[in-house]
């Protein structure tokens, strides 16, 4: 049943503002690290914007890895379920491209070609310079929020192949 689900995994963020570009990051290593069944599309969605709203609108669940403006440790996890986002509890604001994804994902509903279930897996960034490259604190949270996605998917009967794996199959 879920394998006829189109399931879009996103990352978004900037390369050239050290943590802000996480999702990208995170998007590039499970491309390496993973073969996904042909259900399920990667995105690198850099700062797109509204320019996302043709990936979105196709999906029936989509994931979405990018950091997050909260108070918290850098490195730290916060996830926000689809119920988040449709009351429009999320209060908070994400990166400076965010300003464009939740109001993507209103137009996405306005035009009745929303993802049924949208769910954000988001990390606190400590650096934001302009430079290339994690910060040591959210180096770790690669694995952390790898982990948090691949039992997310488990959970919808979908297991990627280890790259490994399929290069040896």
């Amino acid at each position: 049943m879920t394998q006829s689900k189109k399931i879009g995994i996103l990352g978004v963020g900037n390369l050239l503002l050290a943590d802000e570009g996480f999702g990208i990051h995170f998007i590039e290593r499970l491309q390496k690290e993973y073969t996904f069944p042909p259900n399920i599309e990667l995105l690198d969605g850099g700062t797109a914007g509204i320019m996302l709203a043709p990936f979105m609108e196709t999906k029936d669940i989509l994931f979405v890895i990018d950091v997050v403006n909260l108070k918290d440790e850098p490195g730290s996890i916060h996830f926000f379920s689809d119920q988040n986002v449709r009351s429009g509890n999320i209060q908070i604001r994400m990166s400076p491209h965010q300003v464009g994804l939740l109001e993507i994902l209103d137009l996405c509903r306005l035009r009745d070609k929303a993802p049924d279930r949208v769910e954000m897996i988001t990390v606190v960034p400590g650096d934001l310079s302009t430079r290339i490259g994690l910060s040591p604190q959210l180096v770790p949270a690669l694995d952390q929020v790898m982990n948090i996605l691949l039992q997310k998917l488990n959970e919808l009967d979908i297991f990627p192949v280890p790259a490994t794996v399929a290069a040896d199959a």
